[in-house]
């Protein structure tokens, strides 16, 4: 791997990272809650709650394979 791959790496880290941030920054302002989708399965009894994110894991599925794809494809 030479340096020319190894920085346009850290680039496309960097760029992912701060897009995370600007989401964490106005997350209350997004329109969904991701943890909160319809869909996702939540269970409440007194003393016994369970919660299963499907749909936020699904969603969350495919924004990562369509980063690592682009990553794949750019850093080929």
């Amino acid at each position: 791997m030479n340096m020319t791959e190894i920085g346009k790496s850290i680039i496309f880290i960097g760029i992912v990272i701060i897009i995370i941030g600007v989401m964490l920054l106005f997350s209350d302002r997004l329109p969904f809650n991701l943890g909160k989708l319809p869909g996702d399965i939540s269970y409440k009894k007194e003393n016994f709650s369970f919660y299963f994110p499907i749909t936020t894991s699904i969603i969350i599925s495919i924004v990562l394979s369509l980063l690592f794809y682009l990553f794949a494809k750019f850093f080929k």
